[in-house]
């Protein structure tokens, strides 16, 4: 243990900036296929929960569906060169027991400048620090809904502060987005022409030490379209002036009085311990409401994911273990203003009277899938186990929830969901990988349920060069 503290800093004192752009680059860029079949059977009014959460869209919550999916994709290979670049483009159609659809699944192009990332396309965004994987999901973006189109340019991955021998390392962007699902569309369900505005920066204390602290800020907001209610939200420079500084404006009087806008706010704060097998790291998720609470000083402090995360490499038949509580029934309160006092409370996460469709895309869930729009307080203890026993490899997910709908509208109602990722590469057949997904549901939430999906999946190398 001493001799590797000592070699990192040995090491990093020789760099007083370790970026990987100053190492040699031996790798070589790859062009990939891919084609998939998959099949959804549930015996509920729709599919159990986990076989479609977090699936970013892709899997119906129909109980009955299947998907095929085709298309090319380049993964970025090269950290060592001075850019890099990567692109996908998936079809997928889709058929299910109310409509056959398609639409693209990936439709991106990503290119690396240096350190500076430039992003167009349809791909997924994600933040904080757990297992994607394993978790149950960030709580502002976890990959549970279609990925909204935008266009992103920044500092995606921690990356040394130059001068500070990467001992600090930080990351930052800034990101404009188009929310294009049909509920919008239809005025009386959502409200046409929303944008996403969505900007994050972190800062990272230990590079190459065995301890690793870091803290991020994001922030994320509705902005635009054409409220059935409120009609014309704003589109032109003041009103991006506003919603870029979480200001006041607009044209409703909440707004003037607030901010313009549906804003959410996130904040992470992670412990990351590094052995040479072993990781380890915890970290504290929470959210606020139109930039009203931070973690210091901030009255809605019992809200948010507590989590930990182990991976190790030195057994394989469990590599992975995550545990994870979710709680958000504090809000800042049960009172928002009583006897003409304003209390802040009732901060109805992920909802806001012009953005009546909430914090959803094509009807889902775009943060953690446990909270909705319209099931806000909730309280989940969440176990995710993944690991490798002779070629299968398997995921293990486990969540027990309680829901108290909204402080406005409130009910009652607990689910218990299991689920089983079992998936095997079979060079034999072709080089197929197969995958079959159980799923249960227990509880007066979805009632019991039972379900399964099976998957054949094909990927391959068109081109190296």
């Amino acid at each position: 243990m001493m001799s590797w503290l000592a070699c990192s800093l040995t090491c990093s004192a020789n760099d007083w900036w370790p970026v990987a752009m100053h190492q040699p680059d031996t790798a070589r860029d790859t062009l990939c296929y891919l084609i998939e079949a998959s099949a959804v059977a549930s015996s509920g009014a729709q599919a159990a929960f986990f076989l479609h959460a977090n699936e970013q869209g892709n899997i119906s919550s129909a109980p009955f569906s299947g998907n095929i999916s085709a298309g090319v994709y380049k993964p970025a290979t090269r950290p060592n060169r001075w850019y890099d670049y990567d692109f996908g483009v998936v079809l997928t159609g889709r058929f299910d027991t109310e409509r056959t659809t398609g639409y693209f699944r990936q439709l991106y192009a990503h290119a690396r400048l240096y350190i500076v990332d430039i992003t167009a396309g349809v791909t997924p965004l994600y933040c904080g620090s757990q297992d994607p994987s394993l978790s149950m999901g960030g709580l502002l973006f976890s990959g549970n809904a279609q990925p909204i189109p935008r266009l992103s340019i920044g500092i995606d991955r921690y990356t040394p502060f130059p001068g500070l021998f990467g001992y600090v390392e930080v990351k930052g962007g800034l990101t404009h987005g188009w929310f294009v699902d049909a509920s919008r569309l239809d005025t009386a369900v959502g409200t046409p022409g929303t944008m996403l505005h969505y900007k994050f920066a972190g800062v990272r204390f230990g590079g190459s030490l065995p301890v690793n602290i870091s803290y991020e800020l994001h922030h994320a907001a509705q902005f635009g379209g054409v409220s059935p209610l409120f009609g014309p939200m704003g589109t032109g420079w003041q009103t991006y002036k506003h919603v870029f500084m979480a200001g006041a404006g607009g044209n409703r009087l909440s707004d003037q009085l607030n901010a313009e806008g549906n804003h959410i706010g996130f904040q992470e704060l992670a412990l990351t311990v590094r052995w040479p097998q072993w990781t380890v790291t915890a970290y504290w998720q929470t959210v606020f409401e139109d930039m009203s609470a931070n973690f210091i000083g901030c009255s809605n402090q019992t809200d948010g994911l507590w989590g930990v995360s182990v991976r190790q490499v030195q057994w394989p038949f469990i590599h992975s273990l995550t545990y994870e509580f979710l709680n958000t029934t504090g809000q800042d309160g049960p009172y928002h203003d009583r006897d003409g006092l304003v209390y802040g409370g009732q901060s109805d996460y992920f909802i806001n009277s012009a953005y009546a469709q909430g914090w959803t895309h094509f009807g889902r869930m775009i943060g953690n899938p446990f909270v909705t729009p319209y099931n806000n307080r909730v309280r989940t203890h969440f176990i995710g186990i993944a690991g490798d026993i002779y070629g299968f490899e398997y995921r293990f997910k486990a969540a027990y929830t309680r829901n108290w709908g909204r402080y406005r509208t409130p009910s009652y109602s607990h689910n218990t969901a299991l689920m089983l990722d079992i998936n095997k590469h079979v060079e034999q057949a072709w080089g197929l990988d197969f995958g079959l997904r159980l799923a249960a549901d227990f509880g007066t939430q979805f009632g019991n349920e039972f379900g399964a999906m099976l998957t054949v999946r094909k990927n391959g190398i068109l081109h190296t060069y």
